[in-house]
């Protein structure tokens, strides 16, 4: 199996509790998503991330819409067990990874992940009888600190298994993960890690400034707007260095990601996000242009910690 560099995210696919229009103030369905999923084969892109809880199902479903349309294993399905949501599937991992599958119409998950480690203890052995029994490939955690990661690798070991992916908030403007040392055990022990949020939300994509806002009523806008004009100095060295590369503010974002050895999670709303993700893979950034844009971005002084996450560093 060849190895993925992109995998394309679809936290702002359908509507309802925490879907596009509430996080991001975008509506999107399977009328105007079936072009994205269509130049997301056209690019050789073919890992998609999802979960339970985006849009309550909603992004499950219009995956699994969209990906009837191409043979089951030209599509690489990442989605995750929200523990929050654990009551609604009778406290089982495995009824939750059941229902997204009966949402997407496929019978196996290729990568199921532990969303957050509200209880690593609790939740993390659900994930062994779904390996044992095929219905998942691989499983991993998200937003889990170095001691959660290693604790769920013990669990999974009793039974033979082990994390093979970390899922966390990984940004130019976020890089808690890195000083907490999990980067680094996840190099040097054989882990994925995927990096979501990359572009922070739309933040980092040279398209939004303090004269052009994102939607004032949506979650994002209302976190990323009011510091806009810190992101300036930033954006406009992404933008800078990007014409060097012939890329965008955006790819460079994705290929700062890269350099870094993890794997992006870039949102795709629109045909363009796929082909720029596509391209951004294959940017080589300098070691002086990476350290250059990560001084800038500590210079904002901005903390885009989630309220669902807890810092990585001790």
């Amino acid at each position: 199996m060849r190895e993925e560099r992109i995998a394309l995210g679809t936290w702002a696919w359908g509507s309802g509790a925490f879907g596009g229009d509430t996080v991001y103030g975008v509506s999107t369905d399977e009328k105007n998503l079936q072009p994205v999923f269509d130049a997301a084969v056209r690019s050789g892109l073919r890992l998609w991330d999802t979960a339970t809880v985006y849009g309550m199902g909603e992004s499950e479903r219009i995956l699994g819409t969209l990906m009837r349309r191409a043979p089951r294993e030209e599509v690489l399905v990442s989605t995750k067990f929200t523990p929050q949501l654990a009551e609604m599937y009778d406290n089982s991992v495995e009824r939750m990874a059941e229902a997204s599958m009966k949402r997407m119409g496929i019978d196996y998950i290729d990568v199921y992940w532990i969303h957050n480690p509200m209880d690593v203890e609790r939740w993390t052995p659900g994930l062994i009888p779904l390996l044992q029994s095929g219905k998942v490939r691989r499983v991993g955690v998200s937003n889990h600190n170095i001691e959660e990661i290693r604790r769920a690798n013990e669990i999974l070991g009793e039974a033979g298994f082990r994390v093979s992916a970390v899922q966390n908030h990984y940004s130019l403007l976020y890089r808690s993960s890195e000083r907490g040392g999990v980067l680094d055990y996840c190099h040097q022990n054989g882990i994925e890690f995927w990096s979501y949020m990359v572009l922070e939300q739309g933040a980092l994509t040279g398209k939004f400034s303090p004269e052009n806002h994102m939607p004032a009523e949506s979650d994002r806008g209302r976190k990323y707007n009011p510091v806009l004009p810190q992101l300036k100095a930033l954006t406009d060295e992404m933008s800078a260095i990007g014409e060097r590369h012939n890329a965008s503010c955006s790819q460079v974002g994705i290929a700062w990601a890269v350099a870094k050895g993890t794997m992006p999670i870039v949102g795709a709303t629109k045909q363009h996000h796929v082909t720029e993700a596509a391209e951004a893979a294959e940017i080589r950034l300098t070691n002086e242009e990476v350290q250059r844009l990560e001084a800038l971005a500590d210079a904002t002084g901005i903390d885009t910690r989630g309220d669902w996450e807890h810092t990585m560093e001790n």
